[in-house]
């Protein structure tokens, strides 16, 4: 199997699926014989998710370019709406919010206080898509996922694991 390594200051190894396929995170030093003994231990999880990536990537590329256009004007029209109402709640502000074709990433915020959000963003039900706005917003407080930062987004929404899990299905 091809894979990608990463070494850095890091203690454990781990597994991702991207999409230049199966990357490994492992410590600076680590013997390809180590890695290539984690990689066959994992081999049934590494064949179950990569299956499942290519499966949801297919779904997302099969979209027509009316299609397309569709979800990128709806999250034209929504997504702002949304940004400002939570931003105001949260008494929060912001730059420029950006539309991107994003396949992996539903949002994104920059140092700078600008969002990016995925047209993709518009096939999820509206409790997901508010956990990913506030879920941005945040990061303008913390530009990070520590625990505090979850605090902030909690404050707002109780209940946002299980809106983030709906980002899963």
């Amino acid at each position: 199997m091809e894979y990608s390594i990463v070494y850095s200051k890091r203690r454990t190894i781990s597994l991702c699926i991207k999409d230049e396929g199966l990357v490994v995170r492992a410590p600076y030093g680590t013997s390809r014989e180590r890695i290539e003994r984690v990689i066959a231990s994992h081999r049934k999880w590494i064949d179950t998710h990569l299956e499942k990536y290519i499966q949801r990537r297919e779904k997302i590329t099969s979209f027509s370019d009316e299609q397309v256009s569709d979800l990128r004007k709806s999250a034209r029209s929504i997504l702002p709406i949304k940004v400002k109402h939570y931003a105001e709640i949260m008494g929060l502000k912001y730059g420029r919010i950006t539309i991107t074709g994003a396949k992996t990433r539903f949002g994104s915020c920059s140092s700078k206080g600008n969002l990016s959000f995925s047209y993709l963003l518009m096939l999820y039900p509206e409790e997901a898509i508010d956990y990913v706005v506030v879920h941005e917003l945040a990061h303008l407080k913390e530009m990070n996922h520590s625990p505090r930062f979850y605090k902030i987004i909690e404050e707002i929404l109780p209940d946002y694991k299980d809106r983030a899990k709906l980002l899963k299905k």
